[in-house]
């Protein structure tokens, strides 16, 4: 019975620090991902494209209304999820690549 309970105490306590560091793996290819696009806005190759986006009002206009469709709460739909996963899974990419 002791060891039961020690079997039992040792996985329960093991569950909370893999969530965490799955968690952190997740925030490390967001950022990563993050520090990628904003270096390569900058990029002089893509400088004038993107500034004819940022003034182009339809196309403001059409990532409004593609940003509304997602939410940065805790209960999140599943257009959010699967676009978290794309996001994560392109940041693990990019990271993997760059290290």
């Amino acid at each position: 019975m002791k060891i039961l309970f020690t079997l039992i105490l040792v996985l329960g306590l093991s569950l909370p620090a893999k969530a965490q560091f799955a968690a952190q793996n997740d925030a490390k290819y967001i950022a990563t991902l993050k520090a990628v696009v904003n270096y390569k806005i900058n990029d002089e190759e893509n400088m004038a494209a993107i500034e004819s986006l940022r003034e182009n009002k339809r196309f403001n206009q059409q990532l409004q209304r593609m940003l509304n469709k997602l939410q940065n709460t805790r209960t999140k739909n599943s257009t959010n999820s699967r676009i978290y996963k794309i996001l994560i899974n392109a940041g693990k990419d990019i990271y993997q690549e760059l290290d």
